[in-house]
């Protein structure tokens, strides 16, 4: 989309297009104390898991259920534990008008990678701008995340800090330095990483379950495919930890295998 600018001024903000990775609370209860004790099991043994990043609340599996949910407890309840509650999707029109009500915005169903409709085909208006932007944060060591052009492979040379997180959007993403803790690598395809991988890696973020994860040393904070994610709390088999692995989804389990390199 092109700069809003007033005659011959210079523009002083631009508008773009931006495709943001987030990670679903996929909620399956009504009951917010039990949510509470299972947070409080799978994240505390992480504390820096989430750091204020922002989720999109799934309410598809109780849009049938027709009961209410309490979003000022939910959201409250969410920001506790560090994540920052902004969407949410899949519920009846009376739980997401409750959810709107709050100030969440209804995120869209994106079709998964792959799709052949038109319209994911589409080039968005921007994507040239982007494309630029991408390659000027890539060379900037103290970016915080760039993302790249629909169907590109991202190629990484340089370590990932703590902080740092590198989006490739409609493609694969490969990285040839350590994630480190911290750091996130996501892609709507598969994730190589021919290093230590010690931060977050989130693979088919777009709904790809067919998106692997690769790397040389499988040390993690985070590994998600399609949503199905893995966390600390929950020890990698001794035959994969810190060896290299790759890491594939089979019905609604992530399964780690190891690599003969």
């Amino acid at each position: 989309m092109a700069s809003v600018s007033t005659g011959n001024a210079p523009a002083i903000f631009d508008l773009k297009s931006a495709t943001l990775p987030l990670l679903a609370v996929v909620l399956r209860t009504f009951d917010l104390k039990a949510l509470e004790v299972e947070l409080e099991a799978r994240i505390s043994a992480s504390p820096d898991l989430f750091n204020q990043d922002p989720v999109v609340i799934d309410l598809a599996p109780l849009r049938e259920q027709g009961a209410s949910v309490d979003f000022e407890a939910l959201v409250a309840l969410l920001r506790r534990y560090k994540m920052a509650p902004t969407a949410a999707k899949g519920g009846s029109p009376e739980q997401m008008a409750a959810a709107l009500a709050l100030g969440l915005v209804e995120a869209p169903d994106l079709s998964p990678v792959g799709t052949t409709s038109a319209e994911s085909r589409a080039v968005p208006e921007g994507s040239a701008a982007e494309t630029s932007d991408a390659e000027d944060a890539r060379d900037s060591e103290g970016s915080r995340h760039w993302s790249a052009p629909a169907t590109a492979t991202v190629i990484v040379d340089k370590p990932l800090r703590s902080g740092q997180q590198v989006y490739a959007r409609g493609g694969d993403i490969v990285v040839l330095a350590a994630v480190n803790f911290g750091a996130e690598v996501i892609a709507d395809g598969n994730i190589h990483v021919y290093a230590p991988l010690r931060g977050k890696a989130i693979a088919g973020a777009r709904g790809n379950t067919e998106a692997r994860i690769f790397t040389t040393c499988l040390e993690p904070e985070l590994v998600s495919i399609a949503g199905i994610y893995r966390t600390t709390e929950t020890a990698i088999p001794a035959e994969v930890a810190g060896k290299a692995a790759q890491i594939r989804l089979v019905g609604e389990k992530l399964v780690m295998e190891p690599l003969k390199l």
